[in-house]
């Protein structure tokens, strides 16, 4: 983890004066000014730098170098707003009012971009949103201006869900989440996607503070039940916590967790060792597509982040990046909305996973997913994995949800 927790500290150092990260300008009234919020100071800072990192090299390939758009110079204004809501909107405000801002990215947070979804709207810009997998961002939260390239925690349960019985060795599973945004709606992605396949809750979800640090009690609750199976639904460093404490209780002598697969960095610390040879699922590894666009990606992110890979979020940032170069080149320089939603909805394109295609009715992109087994927790190059199976954009795909408009436009179709 040493690498890119440096690569996190020198981030801290550096986000003070990122006021211009990027800048081609030559012209100010012509300059293309995007926000982007990331994290680069809380528990999921590791995200945060995926999101920075991804994202800058996305647009570097979509403009083949030339930071322009729509022969508009580029400039992209970094913030940290360590995935605190208020933070967030209070940057997205000043980012907007007073750096001329037209486009916001972010974030890594559920919580934050729930907010800032709505400051997005009555500020009329385009949000394209981060990492943050709550499927309500794209669903009960759902407005015109926010689109999400990165997938959201139905589509990581849909890819699971044909495979939990056989894995759990039986139908009762139990939930343990983080109380908040993320943990709950991903939780009811759980549930929907696990019950389509047999899957029996066997009580309701428990719910565990974010920022909770003895588990012990909620694990009580875990082996209180009879369940067969166990979902984590956390997120950030304190899951290294949350899974020493799972070891420590037995939690695994009696209950089969169904695997999330993290990033590189954390899984030596994540994963027991008697865990090699599990099955699981995981949004992305460098290891997995085979593509020209992830092979370029995979490249330069060696090049310019000091040997580093690509890790579990850079490959959606940087299909975010390819997004907005896209829609941007198709208004012809034109960033409101009115242009843009247009643009954007129905777009489909070749990114480092392979097609990405943005569903009109609720802004969700579509992606493909991961099944692999872990082989691994040594390998200096973090070669954990080996693909089990890619499953499809359309068997993963995440119901619409949001009301009138999905049923609106399946009418249409």
């Amino acid at each position: 983890m040493k690498r890119k927790l440096t690569i996190v500290l020198l981030l801290v150092l550096l986000v003070s004066s990122l006021t211009a990260s990027v800048s081609m300008a030559q012209d100010d009234e012509d300059v293309l000014k995007i926000g982007l919020l990331t994290d680069f100071s809380s528990g999921l800072a590791v995200y945060g730098v995926e999101l920075n990192n991804g994202f800058m090299l996305g647009l570097e390939y979509a403009t083949d170098g030339s930071m322009e758009i729509a022969g508009r110079p580029v400039e992209v204004i970094v913030r940290d707003n360590g995935s605190d809501p208020d933070v967030t909107l209070e940057q997205a405000r000043e980012l907007i009012t007073e750096e001329g801002v037209e486009i916001l990215v972010g974030t890594v947070s559920s919580g934050a971009t729930l907010g800032l979804q709505q400051l997005a709207a009555d500020f009329d810009v385009i949000l394209l949103a981060g990492p943050a997998a709550a499927p309500n961002i794209t669903g009960e939260n759902f407005n015109e201006n926010t689109f999400r390239i990165c997938r959201n925690t139905y589509q990581d349960f849909l890819t699971i869900a044909p495979l939990a019985e056989e894995i759990a060795g039986g139908t009762n599973f139990v939930q343990f989440a983080a109380d908040y945004a993320f943990g709950t709606s991903s939780a009811a992605a759980a549930e929907f996607a696990l019950e389509s396949q047999g899957i029996t809750f066997v009580r309701d979800t428990i719910l565990v503070p974010l920022d909770a640090t003895d588990f012990t009690p909620y694990l009580q609750e875990v082996l209180d039940t009879d369940a067969d199976g166990l979902i984590v639904i956390w997120a950030g460093s304190t899951t290294i916590n949350l899974l020493q404490q799972i070891g420590e209780m037995g939690v695994l002598d009696n209950i089969t967790v169904l695997q999330a697969f993290n990033s590189n960095d954390f899984m030596p610390f994540l994963v027991p060792e008697n865990l090699i040879g599990s099955l699981g699922w995981i949004v992305y590894h460098y290891t997995l597509p085979d593509n020209e666009i992830n092979d370029w990606m995979v490249e330069r992110h060696i090049e310019e982040y000091d040997g580093d890979v690509p890790d579990l979020f850079t490959e959606c940032a940087f299909a975010t990046a390819q997004a907005l170069v896209a829609g941007v080149e198709a208004t012809e320089g034109d960033t409101l909305p009115d242009v843009m939603v247009p643009a954007l909805e129905g777009l489909e394109f070749d990114g480092p996973k392979g097609t990405y295609t943005i569903r009109a009715e609720d802004h969700q992109a579509l992606v493909p997913m991961y099944l692999v087994r872990l082989t691994n927790l040594d390998d200096p190059e973090f070669r954990y994995y080996e693909l089990v199976a890619e499953a499809s954009a359309e068997d993963v795909a995440p119901p619409c949800v949001v009301e009138d408009r999905c049923e609106m436009m399946e009418d249409e179709g």
